[in-house]
Order: C-alpha cells, then structure tokens, then sequence
C-alpha cells in the first residue's frame, strides 16, 4: 500500500462508463445475433500515480474483462478510458503501441502465461523486441539481469526454462517481464491466486516493494478480500459487471454501506477465535443471474435482503448515498444502492454463530 488519501490527487487513469458485450448468434453459415453477454456493463473509477486500486468480487463478474480492457488487449463496446488525459480505446497503430508499453500486465497463471520453449532470459527481454528503442540488443542481457535480481531471483537464471522454477519464481519471473519496459502501471489479474499462501505472502511483498522502487500504479484484482486488503489503498467491489461500492480501504473494510459488501466480507475468514465464535455470517439466498439476462433496476436486488419495489424500476448511481450525503468521514462514501446505510441491516438470511458449522461457504 503506497497511495494515501492525502496523496492521491491527480487520476493517472480515468475510466468512465466502461461496457464490454460479448454478442451470443446462432446458426452456421448465416449467423443470427440472439443476444449478448454483458461481462462489463458500465464501470467508473480514477486511478492515481502511486495508487493501488483492488477490484473484487465473485468469479464471473466481470474484473478479468476489466483488466483486458485496461490493457488494450479487447475493444470496448462503449465507454472511455483516459491514460494521463488521452482517450485510448480509439488509438491504433503506433499510437497504441506507446499507451501498452506503459500498462503492463501480470497474469493469473504462472504455468501458462510463460512459452515453456523460451528461456527466462528470452521471457523476460521479449518486451525488448517490440520495443527496440527501450534497450539496445548489446544491453538487453544486463538489463534482463538486473530485472531478475530486482525480483529476487539470481540473475545467472537468465539461461533456465520455465519447468526449472516453482510456482512462486515463475510469477517473479512475469513481474520482471511486466517491469522490463517502466510502465506506469501494472494491472495484476489474480496474481496469487495460483500460489501457496506462504508464497502468496511474498510475492505481496515484493509487489509493494516494487511499486516504492518503481513509483508504480497498480489495478490489482482478486477474489480474497484479505489480500487485497492488505495491498490496496482503495477498493472497488464489483458484481455483475458493475461497482457496487467504491472507497478507501477503511471505508469499504470498517464501513460497508452495500448489501453485497457486507455479504462478502462477512465470510472473509477471522484469524482470532473468539471474534469468530460472535460473529454472524451473511448468506445470500438464490444464485447470481446471468449476464445474458441482467435483472432491471439495481441487479443485486435478486439476492438482496434491502429490496424494495423501487429498486425493480431505478438503477441506483454509484455516488453517496442520499441518507448519508451529511455525513462526514468514512461512511460517506460512493455506494450504488437507494437504501444505503452506515450500519448494516441484519437480514434474515443471517446465519447466528452457534450455527455455523465451518464449511467456509462464501455468499452466493
């Protein structure tokens, strides 16, 4: 965690409105739009130099689609995204060339996000070969070096191959690679995920460490609200393609104001025995729906022990509640739900204490 409220002030990233759609045809030779999956259906949030920003939120809701759009690797449906002022979804050719140099990616998989026939030495100096301009080829080898050294692996490795390294190194050895051409920002899809929790404590580390050495910005996504906890100086909370609730890491941990946030964090595991023994867990009744067919209105209201008829007929803004536009501190921050409040409303799905028999069960 680098970034604090005091120091974020000027978005090195702007993304307003944000859709992704992916279009469901049938037939074979003449092939019949029926529908579209909605992985991405409007997101909005700033990223600001030296910021970390987590992305949580079910499998399926849409941050892994995010972060490709983040990285020029897919076109948006619709929506803007602005690095450093400039909108990038329309740029091509060289222009794009420039913008991913400096929005670098570490991806989920360490097993299968490195070609098992190049060596780490070629993994990591690729970025080199499309960039040429970054480091001369006389160079490349020292500079490659550096950058294994930098993320704790001995720089003589530059000759092994993938199957050589562990789980833990082999993700080291992307983040050496995302690191090679001095992005900007790093956006980091689930990238402990795949890792022991011992490793995954290391690689969170170095992660923050890099980001000290590096001045880096990262958008990192994950499903553990512990780690992201830990890492990120804001949160954003996403279900169904959308944020839910947006704020600083103590406004989202200490104040839930969204239903699917309360939901979520309380199944986050608890370490002490005793606040675990008193404390209720929220289960959510009913599955998540289909992004094909998004429910109206707000698209929690399905599971949601807060619903009422207005939430069927109104799509509720990311933006602080009315109820809570007079307050100030923590629990006034953006939340996309109409009856929205600092303390949670115990609903009756809540599952007393006693009766919890440890089967580690998250909501939905």
């Amino acid at each position: 965690m680098a970034a604090t409220t005091e120091q974020v002030t000027e978005p090195i990233l702007e993304v307003s409105g944000l859709v992704k759609h992916y279009p469901l045809t049938r037939g074979i030779l003449f092939k019949k739009q029926v529908g579209s999956v909605k992985a991405v259906d409007g997101v909005d949030f700033t990223l600001a130099k030296g910021e970390t920003l987590g992305i949580v939120g079910e499998s399926g809701c849409g941050k892994s689609t995010v972060a490709r759009l983040l990285c020029s690797l897919e076109r948006p449906t619709a929506g803007s995204i602005r690095f450093k002022g400039e909108e990038i979804t329309r740029l091509s050719g060289r222009a794009l060339k420039a913008v991913r140099r400096n929005i670098q990616m570490v991806f989920q998989d360490p097993y299968t996000s490195l070609n098992p026939r190049m060596t780490v030495g070629d993994i990591v100096g690729e970025p080199y070969d499309i960039h040429p301009e970054v480091a001369p080829k006389g160079d490349r080898r020292r500079r490659v070096q550096e950058l294994l050294d930098v993320v704790g692996l001995d720089p003589e490795y530059v000759n092994r191959y993938p199957h050589q390294f562990s789980g833990g190194q082999r993700q080291r050895i992307g983040i050496a690679r995302g690191l090679a051409l001095r992005p900007d920002i790093i956006v980091a899809d689930e990238p402990v995920s795949a890792l022991d929790v011992s490793i995954q404590a290391q690689v969170i580390n170095l992660l923050d460490r890099l980001q000290a050495e590096f001045d880096l910005s990262y958008v990192f996504i994950a499903h553990d609200l512990s780690i992201v906890r830990h890492i990120s100086d804001r949160v954003g909370v996403m279900y169904l393609g959308r944020i839910m609730e947006i704020g600083t890491e103590e406004e989202i941990y200490e104040h839930p104001t969204h239903p699917y946030t309360q939901a979520l964090l309380s199944a986050v595991p608890v370490p002490d025995p005793d606040a675990r023994e008193h404390r209720e867990r929220i289960i959510l009744t009913g599955d998540v729906p289909s992004p094909t067919l998004i429910p109206s209105g707000c698209r929690f209201r399905t599971r949601c022990w807060k619903a009422q008829e207005r939430c069927a007929l109104e799509v509720p803004p990311l933006a602080v509640p009315a109820v809570l536009a007079d307050v100030s501190g923590p629990a006034a921050h953006d939340s996309a739900c109409l009856f929205a409040e600092e303390k949670r409303v115990v609903p009756p799905e809540v599952v007393p204490p006693e009766e919890l028999s440890g089967n580690g069960n998250g909501p939905g």
